[in-house]
């Protein structure tokens, strides 16, 4: 009994040990135009083009956008964001904050219009 209780112990240490090194997620940088505490998007597929939105706070409006990015910090309650926009209806997605985990970056397959960015807790 004895004997299976030190090797437990030493396993789950060994366990610990191994999961203590285990690297964990890095920021990605910045994009061009978007400092770490804003969500921003930008005119063009994969953050590129023209900024047309960068927002520390809830925002409603009517800009073109093509793709976003949360570059927020962990903060409870409000470091995720709910996007609302428009094309061929209203749809609302939620990014997290860079780095993840979960989508914290995206591009639309075309042009959409973004309506409204809501600082949230958890998606």
């Amino acid at each position: 009994m004895r004997k299976s209780t030190v090797a437990a112990l030493t396993a789950s240490g060994a366990l610990a040990g191994i999961i203590g090194l285990a690297p964990t997620a890095s920021a990605e940088a910045s994009p061009a135009g978007c400092p770490k505490g804003y969500f921003c998007a930008w005119s063009g597929p994969d953050q590129t083009g023209s900024l047309v939105l960068r927002t520390a706070g809830n925002w409603s409006g009517s800009v073109a956008f093509r793709s976003v990015f949360n570059n927020g910090y962990a903060y409870p309650g409000a470091d995720h964001v709910d996007m609302t926009y428009w094309y061929e209806g209203t749809a609302t997605s939620c990014f997290h904050y860079n780095p993840g985990p979960g989508q914290y970056k995206w591009t639309a397959y075309r042009t959409l219009v973004v309506q409204k960015v809501v600082w949230r807790g958890e998606c």
